[in-house]
C-alpha cells in the first residue's frame, strides 16, 4: 500500500495521521506502508525499500501519531560535521566543494560518507590527503569510498618510489666504493726491494 505525503510531512492511514522525517514532503510524493501483526506501522521509500518511520497504531480515530525526532532539522550536524572534515585538508574551499557534492549524491548517507573521510582525514598527512583529493576531482571520483582508495592507492606509490629511491642510493653507494676502487694503484716496488725482503727473511 502507499499513502500521498502531506505538506506537514504527515501521511493519514486508518483516520490517524502519522509523522514522517521532516522535509520528506519536498523528497517523496508517495511512500509505502505496512502493518504488522503487532500493530506496528512501517513507512519506507517505495523505490528503495528504505524504512523512513516507525509508529504504534493507536486506539481510537483523530490521533496525530509523532515521533518526535523527526521535527529536528540534522541538517544543521551535517553542517558542522563537513566544515569540520574540510578544515583538515590543506585546500578547504576544494575539500568542502567534494564534500559538498557528495552529499548531493548521498544525501541520506552523507554522516556515513563524511565518517569514512574523516577516519581518512586522521590517519594521513595534508600531503596524502591533498593529493587524492586533487586525483578524485580529477577523475571525477565523489563518493567516500572512491577517496579511501585513491589514498590507499597514492600510499602504495610512495612506499614503492621510496623502495627504488634507497636502493638507487645503495647501488650508488657501492659504484662509489667500486670507483675508488678501480681508480687506487697498488704500491709498487722495485725488483731490487724484493730481494732483498726475501734474503732478510732467509737470514
Amino acid at each position: 500500500m502507499t499513502r500521498s505525503v502531506h505538506k506537514d510531512n504527515t501521511i493519514r492511514y486508518l483516520s490517524n495521521r502519522y509523522s514522517l522525517p521532516l522535509g520528506t514532503f519536498h523528497k517523496y510524493d508517495t511512500v509505502g506502508i505496512k502493518e504488522t501483526e503487532d500493530k506496528q506501522l512501517f513507512i519506507y521509500i517505495t523505490d528503495t525499500g528504505e524504512l523512513i518511520a516507525k509508529h504504534t497504531i493507536p486506539e481510537g480515530k483523530g490521533q496525530l501519531v509523532k515521533d518526535r525526532s523527526h521535527s529536528r532539522d540534522r541538517t544543521k550536524g551535517i553542517h558542522s560535521f563537513m566544515d569540520t572534515v574540510a578544515k583538515r585538508f590543506e585546500e578547504v574551499d576544494s575539500a568542502y566543494n567534494y564534500l559538498n557534492i557528495i552529499r548531493q549524491n548521498y544525501p541520506r548517507y552523507i554522516r556515513d560518507q563524511l565518517q569514512i573521510i574523516s577516519k581518512q582525514t586522521k590517519e594521513n598527512n595534508g600531503a596524502i590527503l591533498s593529493a587524492a583529493l586533487k586525483e578524485c576531482v580529477k577523475r571525477n571520483l565523489y563518493s567516500a569510498t572512491d577517496f579511501s582508495d585513491i589514498v590507499s592507492y597514492i600510499k602504495r606509490q610512495r612506499q614503492a618510489d621510496d623502495t627504488i629511491t634507497d636502493n638507487a642510493r645503495a647501488v650508488s653507494s657501492i659504484n662509489k666504493i667500486s670507483g675508488w676502487l678501480m681508480d687506487t694503484e697498488a704500491q709498487k716496488r722495485t725488483v731490487n726491494a724484493y730481494t732483498e725482503i726475501l734474503e732478510g727473511e732467509s737470514n
